[in-house]
């Protein structure tokens, strides 16, 4: 199917947009895709890689979630369950055989019975969803006070800016990976390709925090389609970092957004203090399923490796 200017209506998400996933995997995605009719009634989108001579559909990098997208039904709501199976077994069927299997769903869908039943599993997983950016004064009223505490003090010591580049961007946000003493966990030459695609989609900004001395304290990188906001990549000064800039950042983005769009997703987190952090912010947790399924010949190799370490492991006795 041809896709008019990269974009679909057919998507949860901005992640399942042809153009995302063409910045973010560049000639290496595919879509499975179920018409009845003319009306498209299903499609899931997916990445397939190689790995020391297995083959992998998993996630690209800085994409939140991917997994089916089903239209909507107005049937009653047992006929809607046996739609479900119908074209979310259509789908499994036709995607490729692979070694191993993990997308992370949008929180969207809530049956993941028909993947079950096909051999997958299921990990829960939280978002954290400002669900109604239409009343900003309640949703300040639901800040935890340390974060209204934080915003305040920023605003003494830093103006926000949206007019620099993403070489700015990437020089901030490497620092929060440098003092845990990782590097990057994406190129820059991707991020830079993704973000000539959302400032051609008009689908991005970037807020900066500075001091009076030029300083950047930290840096925020919003992305939007018309049902959410997501926080993507984001970053701070280790040694700034008591300023409250990346809470303010925030709450500017969260205003920006109810500008643009309808909810605020801070795309969650699975680390205890990051999840503190964001549940600050009064959003709603939000469960959200990663299916994985392997290969016989994957399990045999996981087992084997297991038997191995059991085997050279140092006795308990």
């Amino acid at each position: 199917m041809k896709y008019q200017e990269g974009v679909i209506q057919q998507a949860n998400s901005i992640f399942q947009q042809p153009w995302w996933l063409d910045a973010v995997a560049p000639n290496a995605w595919k879509a499975v895709e179920i018409f009845k009719g003319d009306p498209m009634m299903a499609r899931f989108p997916y990445i397939v890689t190689k790995k020391r001579g297995l083959t992998l559909i998993t996630m690209p990098p800085l994409t939140q979630t991917l997994g089916s997208w089903l239209a909507s039904s107005t049937a009653k709501y047992a006929k809607q369950l046996a739609q479900q199976k119908d074209l979310m077994t259509a789908l499994i069927l036709q995607l490729p055989r692979c070694d191993y299997f993990c997308q992370n769903f949008h929180y969207s869908i809530t049956n993941w019975l028909p993947f079950y039943w096909q051999g997958f599993t299921q990990t829960t997983r939280y978002t954290y969803v400002i669900e109604n950016l239409i009343d900003l004064d309640q949703v300040w009223a639901e800040f935890q006070e340390n974060i209204r505490t934080d915003i305040r003090k920023a605003k003494k010591r830093v103006k926000v800016r949206t007019d620099l580049d993403i070489e700015r961007f990437l020089n901030i946000n490497s620092l929060t990976f440098k003092r845990q003493s990782k590097s990057l966990p994406y190129s820059r030459q991707l991020v830079h390709r993704l973000d000539a695609a959302c400032v051609e989609h008009q689908a991005r900004r970037i807020f900066f925090a500075e001091d009076a001395q030029g300083q950047i304290h930290a840096a925020i990188y919003i992305v939007w389609d018309e049902n959410s906001a997501y926080y993507l990549m984001g970053g701070g000064n280790p040694e700034l970092r008591n300023s409250g800039a990346t809470s303010l950042l925030l709450w500017e983005g969260i205003q920006f957004a109810a500008k643009v769009t309808q909810k605020f997703d801070f795309e969650g987190s699975m680390i205890e203090s990051v999840e503190r952090f964001f549940r600050a912010f009064g959003a709603r947790q939000i469960p959200y399923f990663q299916l994985t399924r392997m290969s016989r010949r994957l399990k045999l190799l996981m087992a084997g490796r297991d038997m191995v370490k059991a085997l050279i492991a140092p006795s308990e006795c």
